[in-house]
């Protein structure tokens, strides 16, 4: 087999395994207000997440043409530095997903890409104005306009609602989660699936599979970037749900619809203008906007400092593991410098993955009460084992919709250790 055209091909299972983490690392953008709330159960929430996220891929590839053309010099690209950007973004991936921080997946891609083209090429090889334009500002901007959108929002619902019984509108508000979460999930997919799609078309140029005249990349690209996101999807991110879910604010539904249709609305708008946009930073905006909205509702802004200064350092992290991996693949060459940084990201994922085991986080206990004492460590997760809690234990959890309902509980909070 041709070197190059295997190195494709490792590139091609790179990017797609990128992908699935995506895909989990990200359900917590359109489901955490929904579960949090109990307008959907955990399973039901990922599930229908999944599927929407699968239809949503093939909506749009603006955004994928951006990634692929908008942010490095296409002809320097080379098959290794692909690989090395997209193991950047892998491995910030699952960092932040095991200590449960809402950091984008976006940013972790393009940083890779570009610490990898600075390692190769230095900075000529970067398309800084298109980095700026396309990236750095809606990353500013993004929360904030969520925010203030979902503010307003939430302020005006519990006003017009003041008069109406909690209960009706707490089942009323429940069935519009389900409809605006949903519209999320279909947005997350016009989104974030085309930046993978974008880096395989960057490879595929690379290896002279592709044109840079060519205005979106192959069906069979489209298709398999689509699969990987929604199965990633489907599996959960449990930890990351569970702060986005639990961590900011005590999340009901007229908050969570609130929420959910600021960020569908501005997720949907970046993605027909191709900016490759954050989702976790525009659904956080919102999540935190509808705390601020709700009269007397509190926020813990110690929880939402500690993500931004994840999101802060996403970029220049994964540009370095990018950078670190090129100079490794690149320095021993050929068939060993490839197979070396294939070992490497295996080990390391390995050992990120046995490392959540330790304090699994899953359907049964996401929705476990939140200790404001636990979160002195980044993005630390207020988690209680399954394995802790008898079988039927996982219904009251799931049930704990509202803080009435939760506070009706005691004794249940006190079977459930957090660790």
């Amino acid at each position: 087999m041709d070197f190059q055209f295997f190195l494709l091909i490792i590139v091609v299972i790179t990017a797609l395994a990128f992908d699935f983490t995506n895909g989990f690392h990200d359900t917590g953008n359109a489901m955490a207000p929904s579960i949090a709330s109990g307008a959907l159960k955990p399973k039901a929430a990922v599930t229908l997440s999944a599927v929407l996220n699968l239809v949503g891929a093939f909506l749009s590839t603006a955004v994928a043409a951006t990634i692929a053309k908008g942010l490095v010099d296409a002809n320097l690209v080379t098959l290794e530095l692909v690989f090395a950007g997209l193991v950047g973004g892998i491995v910030w991936n699952l960092l932040t997903w095991l200590l449960g921080i809402p950091s984008s997946s976006s940013h972790a891609l393009i940083g890779g890409i570009i610490g990898a083209m600075l390692a190769a090429a230095g900075i000529q090889g970067v398309l800084w104005k298109g980095v700026v334009s396309t990236v750095l500002i809606p990353a500013v901007l993004a929360p904030f306009v969520a925010g203030l959108v979902a503010t307003v929002g939430a302020w005006l619902v519990y006003r017009n609602v003041r008069k109406v019984p909690a209960d009706r509108t707490t089942r009323g508000f429940r069935y519009g989660q389900i409809g605006s979460a949903s519209l999320i999930s279909l947005a997350h997919g016009t989104n974030d699936a085309q930046k993978t799609m974008g880096v395989i078309f960057l490879a595929l140029i690379s290896y002279g599979a592709a044109e840079q005249s060519d205005h979106m990349p192959p069906l069979w690209v489209v298709v398999s970037c689509a699969v990987a996101i929604a199965a990633g999807t489907y599996l959960g991110g449990w930890r990351v749900i569970r702060t986005l879910g639990k961590g900011l604010v005590e999340i009901e539904s007229p908050q969570g619809m609130a929420a959910d249709t600021s960020s569908a609305a501005v997720i949907l708008l970046s993605s027909h203008f191709g900016y490759s946009l954050s989702t976790t930073h525009v659904a956080t905006g919102s999540i935190l906007g509808s705390g601020v909205g709700k009269p007397g509702a509190a926020v813990r802004w110690n929880v939402a400092g500690r993500m931004a200064t994840a999101w802060l350092i996403t970029l220049p992290a994964a540009a370095l593991v990018g950078a670190l991996t090129y100079g490794v693949v690149a320095g021993i060459g050929g068939w060993a410098g490839t197979v070396v940084g294939v070992l490497a990201l295996v080990t390391v994922s390995g050992l990120i993955y046995r490392q959540s085991r330790k304090a699994p986080v899953d359907h049964t206990n996401v929705n476990a009460e939140w200790e404001d004492k636990l979160t002195a460590t980044a993005g630390e997760v207020a988690e209680c084992p399954a394995a802790a809690e008898p079988a039927d234990a996982a219904a009251p959890a799931e049930r704990a919709a509202t803080p009435a309902e939760r506070a009706a509980t005691p004794a249940e909070r006190a079977e459930t250790p957090a660790v």
